[in-house]
């Protein structure tokens, strides 16, 4: 479904690459995890694979369905099924969440040729989702991510995907600053939408998520390469061993 072959990226406000001949690929119904000390390229890699602007790809090229995505602006990419989670979601005020919601559900329907959603199908989504992700739905009145906690915010960016059904999910640190039980239901939101025709890409520092979101397949970053890959153990291997043995054989 992914194969990122040989990519560069650099910041493109001051020319500072980041990314430095990354290769990787990512099988429909695979979950795979990008672990690496900090700096490594990991959160860069995700704002690359989304579109963002303020990155620049100056060789090689992404694949989505044997399709480069790299001329694709961040709508096109989110319209043909690429979904990213943020380490730190924004708060928007004046933003309703439902309203969001909506829009962007129906936004993606259109791009699939589908009839938009009428409101009580639309609600009955919702309410259905945010159940399941121990959401109130007095939360979801609120503006988009204002005030919310920050697990809060994690599980309403699983809502999101819950509803939007992409085909790939990239979780930039999904665990970042959630306490265990706010963990365990996000990674139960996760894991529901495993699929054979859907890829997740899991980025984290951390086994703590992998021991709920269990990975097909680990992948080191350093320096803004791939330099190691292997199954759930290596992940195992880096909670008691750490990163310095591994990236100094890659130094």
């Amino acid at each position: 479904m992914l194969e990122i072959k040989n990519l560069h990226a650099r910041i493109a406000s001051t020319g500072t690459e980041i990314i430095r001949g990354l290769t990787l690929s990512v099988r429909a119904g695979e979950v795979a995890a990008i672990m690496g000390p900090n700096g490594s390229g990991k959160s860069t890699l995700s704002y690359v694979l989304a579109g963002r602007d303020d990155y620049e790809v100056t060789e090689g090229d992404i694949l989505y369905d044997g399709q480069s995505i790299l001329e694709m602006d961040p709508a096109e990419r989110a319209a043909k099924g690429v979904f990213l989670a943020f380490q730190y979601p924004m708060e928007i005020p004046g933003v309703a969440t439902m309203e969001f919601l909506k829009v962007a559900m129906n936004s993606q329907r259109k791009a699939r040729g589908e009839e938009p959603l009428k409101i009580p199908e639309f609600m009955k989504r919702v309410r259905e989702t945010a159940a399941a992700l121990d959401i109130d739905m007095a939360m979801l009145k609120r503006p988009l991510n204002v005030g919310f906690s920050g697990g809060e915010k994690k599980r309403a960016e699983i809502l999101q995907m819950k509803l939007l059904e992409p085909r790939l999910c990239v979780l930039d640190e999904t665990d970042s600053g959630l306490d265990i039980d706010a963990l365990k239901i996000v990674a139960d939101g996760v894991n529901a939408l495993r699929s054979p025709d859907r890829a997740i890409i899991v980025i984290t520092h951390y086994q703590r998520l992998l021991e709920h979101i269990v990975p097909d397949s680990v992948h080191v970053l350093f320096r803004g390469q791939v330099v190691r890959s292997g199954g759930k153990d290596l992940a195992v291997e880096l909670e008691e061993n750490g990163y310095a043995g591994m990236v100094g054989e890659a130094a």
